[in-house]
Formats: C-alpha cells, structure tokens, sequence
C-alpha cells in the first residue's frame, strides 16, 4: 500500500450531486460527509465517543490553533494528533491560512509565505507553504490542505487575481513538500480553488491545480459574508472544471440549507463550527427549523427538541430542560445540544445520500425546503 491508495469512488449520481466514499488509511469517509470541527484538538463539548455515535467519519483539526498550543511538534512526541485527542478514525488538517488571516495582527504576506503575531500571547510566527505541510505532517493528519491566502469578501476582482495566483504558486510547493514528506500510506493533499465569486477566477484557479495534480480540490473563500445564492452561482460554476473522479470540499459551510443546495452542485465534503457554536449558544436544528431554546415559551414545553432525532438529548431530555440548562449556563446544556446538532448534520447527510441513490434528490431538496423531509 502507498500514499497513492488514498481515493475516491462516486456510487451514484443525480444530477450534479454524487453519493460515494473516500478511502484513507484509517477508515471510509461516506460522502456527502460532514466533518465535525475539532480546532484545539477537540470538538467543544462533546466526548469523541458522542462525536462518533452521532454518524461522523471524519472530523478536521486546526492547524494555526495547534501550531500555537500546544505545539504541532509535542503532538508528535504524544504519539500524533489521533492518539492525542483519541480519535482514531480519519482526520482533515486545514492549512491554518485561513486563520493568520482573520485572526492574526500584524501579519504580512511575502511570496515566500506569512509573517504574523499570535492573537494568544503576541509571539510572532511565520508560515510557509512548506511549514504549514511539516505541521500537518507532524499531527499526522489523513488529509492536509494546501497553504492559500483568504481574501475578505468583497473584494476587488484585481485583489481576487493576486491571491489566487499567489495561491496557486503555493499550492505547487505545498505538493512538493507534501510527497517529499514521505507520507505513510493512504494519506492525501487537497488543492483550494480560490477566485472570490468571479467565475473567470475560479476556472483559471481550478484548471491551474487540476493542471499542477491533486487527489482532492476544495473550494476555499466562500460563505465569509457573501449572499447564499452567490456562493450557490460560484459553486456551480466551478465545480464543472474540477476531476469527476476526485472529492470535492467546500470549506467552512455551513447552514442545512446551505449544505443542501451545495451538496446539489456537486460537493461532497463539508466543515463548520455552526452546529457546535450554535448549540453551545442555545440554537437547534430540527427538521422543521431552527429553533432558540432560550425563548420562554419552551419552559414549560415536555416534547424532544426533534420527536424524529435519536440522540442522547432527545431521547431522554425535554424542551423545558434543555431550556432551564441553558438559562442557567450549566455544562450539561452545551453538551446535550452540541450532541443534537451534531447528530442533525450527520442525519442530514445521511438522508442527502440515500435521497441521491434512489434518485430523488429533486424531491428531498423540495421537503427539506417545507420541513418535510425525511431523514
């Protein structure tokens, strides 16, 4: 076995959509896939048992929050980021672009890479393509990213041209210093197509790493504030110029309903911290919507956040519970609705594959818009 029997196999198609699975080392990612965020090597306030039982194959790390603590170089004397957080199922590394650029002061972008100073303590860093991949390669990760720059949307289309390009000449030399790494069998690297929401953009940024080779493409710099029916218009019209035969990943997304429309257009993997955050905040997903567990009229209200969902919460706990946890800030509330949304998501998905086996994406897409799907 080598690094080249990391893959992908699409099992059924309905329209654009693509039900399958990706085959790694340390297990199969069935796809469409949501993948649990884990930054700090941990999906907040959840045990990886939860995580598990709730239906996720995979779930990411971040790279710049573990760089920072504790240290991508101590994970590896622990044994890797698997063993570490005791999740021995496959793992998605980001390439922690995305956070020295949002999250970072002072930070300056060169050809060779990133300067910048750490929003934890002021420590200043500096991030190549190659270190970003030495740090992946340190947690151990099944899948590492490419190195890109983020730009703020909106933005200038010469702004979108400069950061694609740049990310691009990154992604060659995030390649390179992947397979010089001499990966462990089954591992893989994904190519980010960039571009903002110009179409032209995103063609020349796809084409490019199609052309430079990768075992998998994201599409990165979406759902950072632009309309939902943009980054449906950007999705559609890069997906076409990506490989048939290759997982697509579309980064930090997001909402059902965006999943959903996404998963129509062709995405087969997909990560957000919405599900965790919202339900650390007091916000279920139901099959019916979205729901404030906080609002008063659930006080005194017996029924399951979702009388369809099985998770630990709904099988045992009622609205009034859940919202009297909730209100007075006890750990048990983040936990029980961090497990639901969770649970959700993977059902989510779930339903989404069958729904594309059967071929009846059209009408599932159709319920799950009336509150109605079955899944």
């Amino acid at each position: 076995m080598t690094a080249l029997d990391f893959g992908f196999t699409v099992e059924a198609r309905d329209g654009m959509a693509r039900a399958g699975h990706v085959r790694t080392a340390r297990g199969v990612i069935r796809t469409p896939a949501f993948m649990p965020v884990g930054t700090a090597a941990t999906v907040k306030a959840c045990m990886p048992e939860t995580v598990r039982a709730a239906g996720a194959d995979i779930i990411l790390g971040n790279t710049y929050h573990l760089m920072l603590r504790p240290g991508a170089e101590r994970v590896a004397r622990l044994g890797g980021l698997h063993a570490f957080m005791n999740w021995p199922h496959p793992i998605l590394t980001d390439s922690g672009g995305f956070q020295v650029m949002s999250l970072s002061s002072l930070r300056k972008i060169t050809e060779e890479g990133v300067t910048f100073q750490s929003h934890i303590d002021g420590s200043k860093h500096a991030m190549s393509p190659e270190r970003s991949i030495e740090i992946q390669r340190l947690l151990d990760s099944d899948i590492a990213m490419q190195l890109d720059e983020c730009v703020a949307l909106p933005a200038t289309r010469d702004e979108a041209a400069r950061a694609m390009e740049l990310s691009l000449r990154w992604a060659r030399r995030s390649k390179t210093a992947f397979y010089a790494s001499e990966p462990p069998p089954g591992r893989a690297i994904f190519g980010i197509v960039q571009g903002g929401t110009d179409a032209d953009l995103r063609r020349a940024s796809a084409e490019g790493l199609v052309e430079i080779g990768f075992p998998g493409y994201a599409l990165g710099g979406l759902a950072v504030g632009e309309p939902q029916a943009e980054m449906f218009a950007t999705i559609a019209a890069t997906t076409p110029h990506l490989p048939g035969d290759k997982p697509r990943y579309l980064m930090g997304v997001g909402k059902p309903a965006d999943i959903v429309g996404a998963v129509a257009r062709g995405i087969d993997m997909f990560d957000c911290v919405i599900p965790t955050r919202s339900g650390r905040n007091g916000q279920a997903f139901t099959r019916s919507g979205a729901l404030n567990i906080r609002n008063a009229k659930f006080a005194e209200d017996k029924r399951p956040l979702d009388e369809r969902c099985h998770c630990p919460a709904c099988r045992a706990y009622s609205r009034a519970y859940l919202h009297h946890l909730v209100k007075a800030e006890e750990i048990l509330g983040a936990m029980l609705m961090t497990a639901h949304n969770l649970r959700h998501y993977q059902d989510l998905t779930a339903g989404l594959r069958t729904a594309i086996r059967r071929g009846r994406l059209d009408a599932f897409v159709e319920a799950f818009e009336g509150g109605g799907a079955d899944y």
